[in-house]
């Protein structure tokens, strides 16, 4: 099933990415190395009579179960590849892949607690790297995406969905009650020293740059989550 038919009402898709070219090679690494083994004792095997022949006999018959098994891995990782795709929506974060195995995650935005990235070297220059979305629920709700292309554009369109879907109930939460009766003149002063609460996009860029410190190594976990409870607080 496609994402794009899974919507709920009132749902509507940010941002999608894809699996990048590079999952199945690096899911398919054990079984290249089956099907090179198979290819070795294919080679080595001997026909002939007596023990020779019945050694070289049970040799045919391992390389033949590894060639298959690694060749049928290599086609299910090219399937998962070809099948999965993954969405960032007003509501949730959404996962699909896989065709006669069908794997789907759906995450709660209301239910994230954070976004971690991981991109090496290679996969900057490539283009994908992998996430893992960490939910209230802890571990137990941990979801990691690997190898998705715009690994960092999909990171930043969870927080601020997330910092956008927060802003209301966090205002509905710390709304005064209303006064029994209005003040009959407020001085300027009063006026002057209310500051303007930072906007949604603004605790969402402050989020995602902390992120990317994070991310980078160049703050501990501590001080991100340290930080982190700050802007939340503020919203």
């Amino acid at each position: 099933m496609a994402i794009a038919d899974d919507l709920i009402k009132d749902e509507s898709i940010v941002v999608t990415a894809d699996k990048h070219w590079i999952a199945p090679i690096r899911a398919s690494l054990v079984a290249g190395l089956m099907v090179i083994g198979a290819l070795v004792l294919r080679a080595i095997s001997s026909p002939g009579e007596g023990l020779l022949g019945w050694v070289g006999g049970v040799l045919d018959l391992i390389a033949t179960g590894l060639f298959l098994a690694g060749i049928g891995w290599i086609i299910y990782n090219i399937v998962l590849w070809r099948t999965a795709e993954f969405a960032v929506t007003n509501i949730r974060v959404l996962r699909e892949e896989g065709l006669i195995r069908h794997r789907s995650s759906t995450t709660l935005l209301s239910s994230l607690s954070d976004v971690r990235s991981e991109v090496g070297a290679v996969g900057k220059q490539l283009g994908y790297g992998d996430l893992v979305i960490l939910t209230t629920s802890g571990s137990a709700g941990e979801d990691r995406f690997t190898a998705i292309t715009k690994p960092i554009e999909f990171r930043n369109a969870i927080m601020e969905q997330k910092v956008a879907a927060d802003k209301p109930r966090a205002a509905s939460s710390t709304a005064p009650a209303p006064a029994a009766m209005a003040p009959s003149s407020p001085g300027p002063s009063a006026a002057a020293t209310t500051a303007p609460s930072p906007s949604a996009s603004d605790n969402a860029t402050a989020l995602i740059g902390l992120a990317e410190l994070r991310d980078q190594g160049l703050v501990t976990p501590e001080e991100y989550e340290s930080k982190k409870a700050e802007i939340l607080a503020r919203m």
